[in-house]
């Protein structure tokens, strides 16, 4: 830039917050400023992006106009504030300066899947980064699982460890250039390598790394892969004797495996993929996205999703993925062939033997996957924060837009000239309270988590009012961490469940990576009101080390506030809880063992004005995993215990009868989950689950497959008491000899049962906005039912979209009830 005279207008400072570092803004901010013949410089800190500029009042109103409307694709922006006029001024050129500090209110972006110009870059053989399997840019590449701390510069990343060769530095330092700034940025010259492990850990040397790996696949041998937030286990996912052998070693009888494809080209034959879902598959986040199977996707992938009537799909995420299968159409030029059908299916499912924390190390894939992997594919790229892959699903219908802006403090009043008064209304506009977020990046189609990991976190959430800063420790499965700071929350990535040290181990580096990176200390310390959950636990020795007060939340009301905070709802809600089983209050009929609750909910406190008619839990927890004990069960409430004998052939089933003839080990629940068991164990779906929610998943398929059906008019009854009983449906459904009819007919009426029920508490209460919660609000042949005949009767819904329905999201409604309790003095 040339020169300008000094001292020829006055110079503004403005304030970036939001999404900003790591997603190539500083060099963005330089080049607008370039184009716009503006001085000054730009530089990060800890509150996101610090901008001096100087020159013509009526081309810096443009630079700030333009400012948020030509932002880098990465980029999320909360504000653009004008914070005073700069006291010095008269800059000579624009520059790119040494991050600053500052109170940390700057957000961490998640890693982003390889971009269109990288890919090209990839496949050219003229490119010096030609099949480079660590290639990136501002715009692409890992940055949360790489990072070590803020402000985001390349020493406090795991790149720090690999220093620039000099035509990688120059283009790090050339304002025109598309890595300027990039901290990843590296060559095969300076940067990470790939190195191939035989199944004992020994270095394969002098081999093509990718060339051998695919080789491998293809002969049906299991590789383990490292990619950004840890490592795969992958095989070829047509080869049912491979995909046999990944079941048996990683001891995963049922449980469905994502598939990787090329390019949305490549779905044909196996899923139906409309353009909503080819967006979502080909965002930068690249989740797993779930899609309705084809006729004959089971037999070409055989022993993928046994069963089920959906297929979890993804495309490549990092450019070693790519490159496998570029490798295996023959290492054509371009990326023109992605967009024709490509015969590679890869498995690819998350390196966790036995339930445990996904992998990420070298030394530890070599030890915790040894008998699992025939391989290994490293790097020496070191992962910072473990995260897995997300886990979507469309939604059909079209929630209400929301912008990506995150609301913070108004900016301080400035005087500023008069050419330039627009800038004091530069801050961008917070979402209207009570707006339904359709995703985490305004303009994706509208879709819901049900696990919210790479790609997403840890983008912050936007909360209606700030207040004291808040840990939450989250439940027993699907654990995910939340951590509150003034109008924003960080989810953590997925956890997992906490039945094992190393889940336990793992929850305790994940609260102290994310309290370090955002740099938070917690007043409070929120987590579910059962005692013996690990993440309880923590929460109580995490809270006494520090000497802060613990908050214990109820497991259903903790379901309904993430809705609320999501959405930032105040005031009173109708709370529709449908989920397993949580602890409830003390001295209630079901025992205290919650799961399909009617509610009356404020960010503090809530009433129970309903529940389903609990059914007893033969064989305790036992009854979650064997559907058919809950089938048993309702025959038993019907008062046909003498058919549980001759209807199941399982050795307990003589006894099962007398046990809850006595009501010994059969404690009751108004879990819905368990009547969902109870009437896929009555239709003999899934009478043993080999994991968590196969038979609603199974019998949620049925009823899609089969289509709907008219509402059985006597089903249900609704108490004066507001319990709902739905035996007359179970009834109906004992003695129905097809599973398609019955898993309709039991859809379609629990959703107008649940419908009257919320019209009857609604008639007591006057609450007219309903939130639903639970992990059961997954079935979206349910919900879809639901929220329209809620919609018609004048009711607002309200469902979990920023973070899953289930357990997952469990944090975020710990964390706002803790808030809101600490800030009424009720802790």
């Amino acid at each position: 830039m040339s020169e300008r005279a000094v001292g020829k207008a006055s110079a503004l400072r403005l304030r970036v917050r939001g999404q900003v570092q790591g997603v190539g803004f500083r060099p963005y901010v330089f080049r607008l400023a370039g184009e716009l013949g503006l001085a000054g410089w730009v530089r990060n800190d800890g509150e996101g992006v610090d901008i001096a500029i100087d020159g013509a009042g009526p081309a810096i109103a443009r630079f700030i106009e333009r400012l948020p409307a030509e932002a880098p694709p990465l980029a999320r922006i909360a504000a653009v504030e004008v914070l005073a006029q700069a006291d010095e001024g008269g800059y000579r050129d624009f520059r790119i300066v040494a991050s600053g500090g500052g109170a940390l209110r700057t957000e961490v972006a998640p890693d982003a899947g390889i971009c269109a110009d990288c890919l090209e870059e990839l496949f050219a053989s003229g490119n010096r980064r030609y099949r480079y399997a660590f290639i990136n840019c501002t715009q692409c590449g890992p940055r949360y699982s790489i990072l070590r701390g803020l402000p985001y510069d390349r020493p406090q990343t795991s790149m720090a460890a690999f220093a620039q060769c000099p035509e990688c530095l120059g283009e790090y330092t050339a304002p025109a250039n598309r890595r300027f700034h990039a901290e990843p940025n590296a060559c095969a010259h300076c940067g990470p390598q790939l190195a191939l492990h035989d199944s004992d850990g020994r270095l394969l040397a002098g081999v093509d790394v990718v060339a051998d790996a695919l080789a491998r696949l293809l002969r049906g041998e299991i590789v383990a892969i490292k990619g950004a937030g840890g490592f795969h286990l992958a095989c070829d996912a047509r080869n049912a004797a491979a995909v046999a052998r990944l079941r048996l070693r990683k001891q995963r009888e049922e449980k469905p495996f994502a598939v990787m494809f090329a390019g949305t080209a490549s779905l044909a034959g196996f899923a139906a993929a409309d353009a909503a879902a080819h967006r979502l598959l080909e965002s930068p986040e690249r989740p797993v996205v779930l899609l309705r199977k084809s006729a004959d996707c089971d037999a070409a992938l055989p022993g993928v999703a046994p069963g089920l009537a959906w297929l979890g799909a993804m495309l490549p995420s990092t450019p070693l993925h790519y490159l496998l299968f570029h490798e295996a159409a023959g290492r054509p030029a371009g990326s023109d062939w992605l967009a024709t059908a490509q015969p590679l299916v890869l498995l690819m499912t998350s390196a966790n033997p036995g339930g445990e924390p996904l992998v990420t190390g070298n030394d530890e894939a070599l030890t915790r996957l040894r008998g699992i992997a025939d391989v290994f594919v490293l790097h020496d790229r070191d992962i910072v924060a473990r995260c897995d892959d997300s886990v979507l699903r469309l939604i059909a219908e079209s929630p209400s837009p929301v912008p990506s802006a995150i609301p913070l403090p108004a900016p301080v009043p400035t005087p500023v000239p008069a050419e330039m008064s627009v800038l004091a209304s530069a801050q961008v506009p917070s979402p209207a309270p009570g707006a339904a977020p359709s995703s985490a990046t305004a303009g994706d189609p509208p879709f819901q988590f049900i696990r919210r990991a790479r790609g997403y976190t840890p983008q912050a959430i936007a909360l209606a009012g700030g207040g004291t800063a808040v840990l939450a420790c989250g439940a027993y499965l699907k654990n995910s961490l939340c951590l509150l700071r003034g109008e924003q929350a960080f989810m953590s990535p997925h956890i997992g469940d906490l039945d094992n040290a190393a889940s336990c181990v793992a929850l305790d580096a994940a609260a102290m990576h994310l309290l370090d990176l955002l740099r938070i200390e917690p007043a409070v310390v929120a987590h579910d009101l059962h005692p013996d959950f690990y993440s309880s636990r923590f929460a109580a020795g995490f809270a006494a080390q520090r000497g802060l007060p613990c908050c214990a939340v109820q497991h259903h009301h903790a379901h309904i506030a993430a809705v609320m905070a999501e959405h930032r709802l105040s005031g009173e809600v109708l709370g529709l809880a449908l989920d397993g089983v949580g602890l409830g209050s003390e001295g209630d009929e079901a025992g205290g063992q919650w799961g399909g609750e009617l509610l009356r909910v404020s960010a503090r406190n809530f009433a129970r004005l309903g529940h389903l008619r609990p059914l007893p839990l033969p064989g305790g927890d036992r009854a979650a995993r064997e559907p058919w004990r809950m089938a048993a069960a309702a025959l038993h409430a019907l008062g046909r215990g003498d058919e549980i004998a001759g209807r199941f052939d399982r050795p307990a089933a003589a006894l099962l009868g007398q046990l809850l003839d006595d009501g010994r080990h059969a404690p009751l629940s108004s879990s819905c989950g368990r009547l969902f068991d109870a009437a896929a164990g009555l239709a003999g779906v899934s009478s043993v689950a080999s994991f968590e929610g196969q038979a609603a998943m199974l019998y949620e398929g049925l009823a899609e497959a089969h289509g709907a059906v008219p509402v059985l008019a006597d089903g249900y009854r609704i108490g004066s008491d507001g319990v709902l009983d739905l035996l007359p449906l179970l009834a109906q459904l004992a003695d129905e000899p097809r599973p398609g009819f019955a898993a309709a007919l039991f859809h379609v009426t629990l959703a107008a049962a649940l419908a009257d029920w919320i019209e009857f508490a609604a008639a007591q209460s006057g609450l007219r906005r309903v939130a639903l919660g639970g992990g059961c609000c997954l079935n979206r042949f349910l919900l879809s039912r639901l929220r329209a005949q809620l919609e018609q009767r004048g009711f607002a819904v309200f469902e979990a979209q920023q973070v899953p329905p289930n357990d997952g999201g469990l944090s975020l409604g710990q964390a706002w009830v803790a808030r809101h309790r600490l800030l009424a003095g009720e802790i």
